[in-house]
């Protein structure tokens, strides 16, 4: 009797520290089976290219990209990249890495993001420790904009150095791609077709960065929004558009109340999958 009784605190005891747990993430392939970070880490450490993609205000996948970004490092020589420092500002950011100039200094001659500090600048500061290129991979935001007003032929009049800032022109396009379609839909058809093409012209200079400065035995990590490679898309299909053999691997982030199990409509939207809490907190 005793020892039944000392059993059934054991479980009681157990249940409870199991009820306590709160996990900040976890993480999930793309069938919706529950992976390690050791099993993320070895299939990114084969591949030609990474596209980590982000909620750009969540806490735990920053941490994730930086944790990640470092362990890679000790297994392949790395180039970093991401969508939030655009190509115009590539020369500041070289600037940055060779201790030209300092924060203070980036942080006025470029066009940073408001969460810059917080959340990317670890990672440059370790492209910049390590001796590693850092990628500004974006379009312009004005030059999207001109997309968003007049369409891929807003940036034929767009001087040679201009240019030499976005995809080469003509930008290829295809309007079906779920994830364009999708979009028009979401906004109710305004901005017309103009709106998937901004978004396109921000995919395939992206893709086009990559791949102009990536080396065939270096492990190229690009940061984007997940939802410019979501759905092996966007940035991905420019990728493999241009360089079908290309090895790459995709990182998505949704938000789910229970962690505990992938939602069905969360699936197959990239090879490795974070799932955060709605409550967790944001760093903007």
């Amino acid at each position: 009797m005793r020892k039944l009784i000392v059993s059934l605190l054991f479980v009681s005891f157990s249940t409870i520290l199991l009820s306590q747990n709160k996990p900040a993430y976890k993480l999930y392939n793309t069938k919706g089976a529950k992976v390690s970070y050791k099993s993320m880490l070895k299939k990114m450490s084969k591949a030609d290219i990474v596209l980590f993609g982000e909620h750009h205000n969540n806490p735990i996948v920053h941490w994730l990209q930086y944790e990640t970004t470092v362990d890679l490092n000790k297994q392949r020589k790395l180039m970093l990249g991401a969508e939030m420092i655009e190509a115009d500002n590539q020369k500041q950011l070289n600037q940055y890495l060779a201790d030209e100039i300092d924060q203070k200094a980036f942080d006025t001659v470029a066009r940073l993001w408001q969460n810059h500090g917080t959340d990317y600048k670890p990672l440059v500061d370790f492209a910049k420790k390590n001796n590693l290129k850092f990628i500004a991979a974006n379009i312009p935001r004005r030059y999207a904009s001109e997309v968003y007003k007049g369409g891929f032929e807003a940036l034929e009049k767009l001087s040679s150095e201009e240019k030499s800032w976005i995809a080469p022109l003509p930008i290829k396009y295809d309007a079906s791609l779920p994830g364009y379609v999708k979009m028009k839909a979401m906004m109710g058809g305004h901005g017309g077709d103009n709106l998937p093409k901004a978004q396109a012209a921000k995919d395939a200079t992206m893709a086009h960065f990559i791949l102009e400065n990536r080396k065939n035995n270096n492990l190229f990590i690009h940061y984007n929004g997940s939802y410019h490679s979501d759905d092996f898309e966007g940035i991905y299909w420019y990728l493999k558009q241009a360089q079908p053999n290309l090895k790459i691997i995709t990182v998505s982030v949704v938000e789910q109340e229970n962690l505990k199990k992938l939602n069905k409509e969360n699936k197959l939207k990239a090879n490795f999958i974070i799932v955060v809490s709605p409550t967790m907190t944001k760093t903007y």
